[in-house]
């Protein structure tokens, strides 16, 4: 199994690499993938060092599949390359998230919709991912109507330039600024820009991509997206109206049951979900759990997932395991 990883110096493509290597995916030749400035270098793989190529290259070589981790206009450019030389791309970009033509995936929820014939795969925003992953048993059992969520994101999704800002101002060093406002003991509500209608990128990622995965565009979904100085995952507080009523302890049971879900809901001890215990986990964590007391049929939860694993290169793999154990690629 070839494996070109398109990105593989940046933040989630490292991450991508690590997580094919603790998921130890089968991979006989890695092709790690970067910009032109790269190519020459290095990265390692299981122990091994590995030569980055450039992109023409990594097509020639023909891998079975090629994860890309390097941003929407490289995504535009060169993944219908790689898919006309038969290669199934999985995206991490928005470039293909919500082209109708193409599938936007999270293994728990939709990933039967695969074919073959899916040469370019759409991986869902970070935040999108760990919503949905908790919201997708709820939706099935009492059918979401109205879903409200507020954002606590991580600067890891920004990428190395926002850490070291964070870093920087810590110890009181001047440096390059990921953002226009300082970061550390300050909180940002603007993630990506801001569009028409008021709301920022991110926060119509959120809204229009809930209905593509949940295949349910009556869901109407309000977002508030923010950044503060924490690493480690983003944290989300999302407020659920269904049309159906719903037993709190069935809630629990639900989520629990859930596949990648995490319940850490224990108000007399203080237990629930933090993005340090998020941190190098591929889970999705849900606490917080209760009513909301101003209206029926409405369920507050509060969720917390590392955004650079299950929001970014763990869903990605997950995705490429889903499609060689139906031997799709």
């Amino acid at each position: 199994m070839k494996v070109a990883v398109v990105g593989a110096t940046g933040l989630v493509g490292t991450k991508m690499l690590q997580v094919l290597e603790e998921r130890n995916f089968p991979v006989t030749e890695l092709i790690p993938v970067a910009s032109e400035k790269s190519v020459g270098k290095q990265v390692t793989f299981k122990g091994k060092p590995y030569t980055i190529v450039g992109m023409q290259t990594a097509i020639d070589l023909k891998p079975a599949v090629a994860i890309f981790s390097a941003g929407g206009s490289t995504s535009t450019e060169w993944a219908p390359a790689f898919a006309a030389a038969g290669i199934t791309v999985i995206d991490n970009s928005s470039a293909w998230r919500m082209d109708p033509t193409k599938k936007l995936v999270v293994p728990e929820i939709n990933a039967d919709a695969l074919t073959a014939d899916d040469k370019i795969i759409a991986n869902p925003n970070c935040s999108t991912i760990q919503m949905v992953v908790a919201l997708a048993p709820l939706h099935k059992r009492y059918q979401a109507k109205r879903i409200v969520v507020s954002t606590y994101q991580s600067v890891t999704g920004t990428g190395v330039k926002a850490v070291n800002q964070l870093m920087n101002e810590r110890k009181g060093v001047e440096g390059e600024m990921a953002y226009k406002y300082p970061i550390d003991l300050n909180v940002i509500p603007q993630i990506d820009v801001f569009l028409d209608n008021g709301y920022t990128k991110e926060e119509m990622k959120m809204v229009l991509e809930t209905k593509k995965i949940m295949r349910d565009d009556d869901i109407r979904v309000t977002s508030t997206t923010v950044r503060i100085p924490v690493m480690g995952g983003h944290s989300e507080s999302v407020n659920i109206e269904f049309e159906e009523e719903f037993d709190l302890s069935e809630v629990r049971s639900l989520l629990a049951a859930a596949p990648g879900v995490v319940v850490v809901d224990d108000p007399a001890t203080q237990q629930y979900p933090m993005p340090k215990d998020a941190h190098e986990r591929d889970e999705v964590f849900v606490g917080r759990i209760r009513r909301d007391e101003t209206q029926p049929k409405t369920l507050n939860l509060w969720i917390v997932s590392d955004n650079l694993r299950k929001g970014a290169a763990t869903n990605a793999i997950q995705i490429a395991e889903y499609l060689m154990g139906k031997g799709l690629i």
